[in-house]
């Protein structure tokens, strides 16, 4: 029998090369070095790691290389990076500094031909949409600058583009749930995995290993990740895992 995949990706954000922990985007409370939560997260056995710098589109510069290959020296699992790319020249250093995706948000609104060319260059496999979205007056919206700003085109109508925009998977963030230990966000899942033809990666919210027994239920989820739950140590990595492989999913286990 077909057993559903679910990778479980450690997400980390950073600001001034502390980890911090946002709140709906917005509250920040510094958690401690990316480097050795990105080590401990590896050693656990995750899939993979998430790491974005929440200010750099803000302040329109991007300058953790030295963070993000210091991290790739720690671990081998694949890494997304995220967070003021701007140019096919910033996505090179990324890659060139450790990355083996990288995440974009802002400028595939505003200079779609970039992430294109980054795709034909790198390869769909690399390129993840980063899509923030909340409810606003019963409509889903995208927004970009950690929520601040209201985008020209609704989720669906996003989520429809990603393909040809080039994007091999889409990570999907909460606004409303972002860091309120509230849960996973089942509506927005429900509603936009539907419309979604790539791997998604779901963020924001989870709070309990047991909303994964609802989340096997739905379509559409290729991985979850995971930032307040695993930093405040409610649950490891492998405790995840046990239970999801538990209600059905298929897992990459420890040996």
């Amino acid at each position: 029998m077909f057993k559903k995949k679910l990778r479980i990706i450690p997400r980390l954000d950073i600001r001034n090369n502390f980890l911090i922990k946002p709140i709906q985007c917005e509250g920040v409370r510094k958690i401690g070095d990316p480097i050795i939560f990105a080590d401990k997260y590896f050693n656990d056995n995750a899939d993979e790691l998430i790491v974005m710098d929440n200010v750099a589109t803000l302040y329109g510069r991007y300058n953790k290389y030295d963070l993000i290959r210091k991290i790739s020296d720690k671990v081998s699992i694949p890494m997304t990076v995220g967070g003021g790319i701007k140019s096919i020249e910033d996505g090179k250093k990324l890659f060139d500094n450790g990355a083996d995706k990288i995440a974009i948000n802002s400028i595939a609104f505003k200079k779609p031909k970039v992430v294109y060319n980054l795709a034909r260059i790198y390869g769909s496999q690399s390129i993840v949409l980063s899509i923030e979205t909340k409810k606003i007056q019963n409509r889903w919206e995208t927004l970009t600058n950690n929520g601040r700003d209201r985008e020209k085109y609704d989720l669906v109508t996003w989520i429809k583009n990603a393909k040809e925009l080039g994007a091999g998977e889409i990570l999907l963030t909460s606004i409303d749930n972002q860091g309120t230990n509230s849960g996973l966000n089942f509506e927005l899942i429900e509603y936009s995995s539907k419309y979604i033809k790539i791997p998604l990666i779901i963020s924001g919210g989870m709070s309990h290993i047991k909303e994964l027994s609802a989340l096997y239920k739905l379509e559409g989820v290729d991985a979850v990740a995971i930032a307040k739950n695993l930093h405040n140590n409610t649950s490891s990595i492998n405790e995840i895992k046990r239970y999801a492989q538990k209600v059905g999913f298929d897992v990459r286990l420890s040996k």
